[in-house]
């Protein structure tokens, strides 16, 4: 399988490593990368991979949050490095 190409795929890399890039909460942006992702995947403009797949499994866990609990901790930290994991397979989607 070869990567997405084309202005719709090149679009949806540039929004989400824009938002990687942001200033802000981790988790904040990865809930944000997460919706981009999914519709980019959803609207065909890049194809799956099974890490990013993965990536995005992993990342749901590390966003979800009892209603009212604080920010942060160990979610930010998993966040911001699943964040990254994601950014370097990009490419590849």
């Amino acid at each position: 399988m070869s990567a997405s190409a084309g202005p719709a795929a090149d679009g949806a890399r540039t929004d989400v490593r824009a938002m990687m890039a942001e200033q802000g909460h981790a988790v904040e942006i990865g809930r944000r990368v997460a919706t981009r992702l999914g519709t980019a995947f959803d609207d065909g403009a890049l194809q799956r991979t099974p890490f990013l797949d993965q990536a995005l499994n992993d990342l749901t866990v590390a966003l979800d949050q009892e209603e009212g609990q604080k920010l942060g901790g160990k979610s930010a930290e998993a966040t911001r490095f699943i964040l990254r994991a994601i950014d370097r397979a990009l490419d590849e989607a």
